[in-house]
C-alpha cells in the first residue's frame, strides 16, 4: 500500500514533540542572534556588558574545564616521567655495571704489570731465578696448602725448588709434572723456613699454621722480643731457601712467639719466579769476581 503524502512524521506523539522543540529552539537561536547581531551595531557598550556577563557565566565551567585538563595532563606528564625515569634507571645501572666491570680489569692488569716489573728488576739482580711462570690455582680451605704452578719440568723445574714472587716467598715445589708442578705453599704445616728479622738479624722459624697464617718461634724459647711491624725475611740458614727474601710481617705477640702473615699472598700472586735451591756454593759463584782473561797479570 502507498504510504500518504500528507503523513505526519514519526509513529509517536514523542517524535512530534522532538521535532517541534527542534525547531523551536532552531528559531530561539536564529533569533537571539539577530538581536545581538542588531544590539552590537546599535550599542556596543551594552553588548560588551552582556559579553563580559556572559564570561562570568561561563568562568566557572571553563575553571572546573581547566583543572580537570591540567590533572589528566599532570598525571599523563607522571607517568610519562615515571617511565621514562625507570629505562634511564636501567641504563645508568648498565652502564656502572660496565664502569665496575672496566674498573676490575684495569686494577688486575694494573696489580699484574706491577708483579712483572718487580720480577723483572729481581731477574736483573739476583740470578738464582730458574723459571718464570703463573700460578694457576691455590687451595684456601683444604688441610694441605698447595698451589698449581703453570711451568714444570720442560724447563727445568725439580722438587724442592723455591718459589717467590714479587712480594716474597711463596713456598717450593712439592712435584714437578711436565708442563705444570704442585708447590707447597709458605702457610702449609709442614713447611717450616729459617728465618730472621730485618732489623736486627734475630734468628727464628716460621711455621705454616694451615689457615693463611705463620707461627713464628725464637730458636731462645726464654726470649721473646718480637713486636707487631717486624719484618721477616730468609736467612738462608739450612740451604734450600736463598736468604734476604721477604717472608711476612708480625701482626701480634703470642706467649711463645708471634703471629705473621705473609707478605705475598698466593690468592692474589699471578707472576713467580722458580729459584734455584741455595747452597754455599751458589753464594760463592754469585758473590766470586770474574776470572781475568788469559795473559792479564
Amino acid at each position: 500500500m502507498v504510504r500518504p503524502a500528507h503523513r505526519r512524521p514519526g509513529q509517536s506523539r514523542k517524535a512530534q514533540y522532538g521535532l517541534f522543540a527542534a525547531y523551536v529552539i532552531a528559531v530561539t537561536g536564529a533569533v537571539a542572534g539577530l538581536l545581538l547581531a542588531v544590539l552590537s551595531v546599535v550599542d556596543p557598550v551594552g553588548f560588551a556588558t552582556l559579553r563580559v556577563a556572559s564570561h562570568e557565566v561561563a568562568a566557572p565551567i571553563a575553571r572546573v574545564t581547566r583543572s580537570v585538563t591540567g590533572s589528566i595532563s599532570g598525571i599523563d606528564d607522571a607517568v610519562s616521567a615515571y617511565v621514562g625515569a625507570g629505562s634511564q634507571n636501567r641504563r645508568l645501572r648498565k652502564e656502572l655495571a660496565e664502569t665496575r666491570r672496566k674498573l676490575v680489569a684495569t686494577s688486575s692488569l694494573e696489580e699484574e704489570n706491577r708483579q712483572l716489573k718487580a720480577l723483572l728488576q729481581l731477574q736483573q739482580t739476583d740470578k738464582a731465578a730458574l723459571a718464570h711462570g703463573y700460578l694457576l690455582t691455590s687451595t684456601s680451605t683444604s688441610s694441605r696448602r698447595l698451589a698449581l704452578l703453570s711451568i714444570g719440568r720442560n724447563v727445568g723445574v725439580a722438587a724442592g725448588q723455591p718459589v717467590r714472587g714479587a712480594d716474597g716467598l711463596i713456598g717450593r715445589v712439592l712435584t714437578a709434572g711436565p708442563s705444570v708442578s704442585q708447590v707447597l705453599l709458605l702457610t702449609d704445616v709442614d713447611n717450616v723456613v729459617p728465618v730472621r728479622r730485618a732489623r736486627d738479624g734475630l734468628p727464628a722459624l716460621a711455621n705454616g699454621r694451615g689457615n693463611g697464617d705463620l707461627d713464628i718461634r725464637t730458636l731462645n724459647i726464654a726470649n721473646n722480643p718480637f713486636k707487631p711491624g717486624d719484618i721477616l725475611v730468609t736467612s738462608g740458614t739450612g740451604g734450600l731457601y736463598p736468604p734476604n727474601i721477604p717472608v711476612a710481617i708480625v701482626v701480634r705477640r703470642q706467649d711463645d712467639g708471634a703471629l705473621a702473615r705473609p707478605l705475598a699472598d698466593p690468592a692474589k700472586v699471578d707472576a713467580v719466579a722458580v729459584l734455584r735451591p741455595y747452597t754455599p756454593d751458589n753464594l760463592e759463584a754469585r758473590t766470586a769476581p770474574a776470572a781475568p782473561p788469559a795473559g792479564t797479570p
